[in-house]
């Protein structure tokens, strides 16, 4: 009886070890979520804001492995113990290890906990569910009840059955780095085989099983429908609730990116419009022998043209305006802004990317360079340069504000909701569609973020 004992206690260690690390495997963003909306919208935004959970197939590291088996092996013990203490029954057991796995993914994994909920109930009724389809199985299969009963050898059978397939189960899926929409339609099978498994035995009649236990485990079986039913229409939910998110930073990227243009448009139109003006004003100076105030005229003509077409950039009109709509904004909060471009010609980086990439950047660094008391020490530094078929942009700001980080990124520091902090993002997503990377680092007060990418093209 001992053995048997031991045997028990272990078997809760491993199953509640593996649901532990099946909690990261299905938190996996399906990335072919969202197919009736812009999916490239979503696949890009849902790249990076996912990035940190797809280490080792599902965002943890060897330490937090190590952690949470061994906090599984205590806990396991402990419930184990328990039941064979009060001598308690199948569903305390499930009950006990949904609370213990849930609580471990959502302090080890910072996972939100409504998930970890719906992964430890899904994993423990299936468990559940299998230790019994096995058992019931052999019992029917041998003619002898002892394989349903977990209290005897034949009965461990069953319980080291399922345990040894959850471990296998879950290490396969972590070797393969399997996408979660491949997980979720192998999880379906396994449910859709369940049902039909249930209801075969209670259909049979070789060997007599409670009804009361056929309808327990039914029931339990419509409750892995349900539950898979919520968990795909709540992660459909979050999917166009991320898209939308991303939709509005880009539409209000766009609008100030339009405003700016506008402007200096409009200031272009002004100068065409007032030409014939200025040109005769001019000759009517220079036929009146008024040199210096010709040429203070002419200076005051060239300062908004000035603004417009000074000498730093790429070449591309939409980059340029860009960048000169920075520069004017930072002058304008007495910010020492320094702009050194080295940028390729003809290459394959479309304008839209460089616009949300320095664009967000930049804005970043007006945020925190406005915040600088000391109007002396406010600068902006913004450097484009390529080094063989790498382009690379840094910006340097000084700053005041204190730096958040959150699993080791840098948070925003906005004390607006709604989508502010997007803007990193969506830098993220137009680096990484040329197989580049975004880093940030802070020194002495000055912050730094640089962003590299690989292009095709010539100089």
């Amino acid at each position: 009886m001992m053995l048997i004992n031991i045997l028990s206690v272990l078997a809760g260690c491993v199953r509640i070890a593996a649901g532990f690390m099946l909690v990261p495997i299905l938190m996996v963003p399906d990335k072919d979520a969202g197919r009736g909306s812009d999916k490239n919208s979503y696949n890009s935004a849902n790249k990076h804001t996912n990035k940190s959970t797809n280490k080792n197939s599902a965002g943890i590291t060897a330490k937090t492995i190590i952690t949470g088996i061994v906090s599984s092996i205590i806990a396991g013990a402990a419930i184990g113990t328990g039941i064979i203490a009060f001598n308690g029954n199948e569903v305390a057991r499930i009950a006990a290890e949904i609370i213990v796995i849930m609580v471990l993914s959502t302090v080890l994994l910072r996972i939100e906990y409504r998930k970890c909920l719906f992964v430890a109930f899904f994993y423990e009724i299936a468990a559940g569910l299998c230790q019994f389809v096995i058992g019931a199985g052999l019992a029917i299969a041998l003619l002898d009840e002892k394989y349903m009963d977990a209290k005897v050898y034949a009965g461990q059978i069953a319980v080291w059955t399922v345990c040894i397939a959850s471990i296998a189960l879950v290490a396969w899926i972590y070797q393969k780095n399997s996408e979660q929409k491949r997980n979720n339609r192998a999880f379906v099978i396994v449910a859709i085989v369940l049902f039909f498994a249930i209801v075969t035995i209670g259909s049979q009649d070789r060997l007599a099983i409670p009804q009361d236990t056929v309808y327990m485990w039914t029931i339990f079986t419509a409750c892995l429908f349900g539950a898979f039913l919520v968990f795909s229409v709540s992660k459909q939910y979050e999917v166009e609730k991320k898209l939308a998110q991303v939709n509005a930073e880009q539409a209000e990227l766009l609008e100030k990116e339009y405003t700016e243009l506008n402007n200096a448009y409009a200031t272009n139109a002004k100068l065409f419009h007032d030409f014939h003006n200025h040109i005769g004003m001019i000759r009517k100076l220079v036929t009146g022998g008024k040199y210096d105030e010709t040429v203070a005229y002419l200076d005051e003509l060239q300062a908004p043209v000035r603004e417009l077409t000074d000498s730093r950039w790429t070449g591309d009109d939409t980059i340029d305006y860009l960048i000169n709509g920075k520069i004017a904004n930072a002058n304008e909060h007495n910010i020492d802004m320094q702009v050194q471009v080295e940028y390729p010609r003809h290459a394959n980086i479309k304008s839209v990317d460089m616009c949300a990439i320095i664009g967000n950047l930049t804005d970043n660094a007006l945020e925190a360079a406005k915040q600088v008391g000391n109007k002396d020490e406010r600068f902006i530094r913004l450097t484009i340069r390529r080094i063989n078929q790498m382009l690379v942009i840094k910006v340097e700001n000084s700053f005041e504000a204190e730096l958040r980080s959150e699993n080791g990124q840098l948070k925003t520091t906005k004390k607006e909701g709604g989508i502010h902090g997007w803007g990193i993002k969506s830098v993220r997503a137009a680096v990484e569609k040329y197989d580049g990377t975004v880093q940030m680092t802070q020194e002495n007060m000055v912050f730094k973020a640089v962003a590299t990418l690989s292009f095709q093209g010539t100089e």
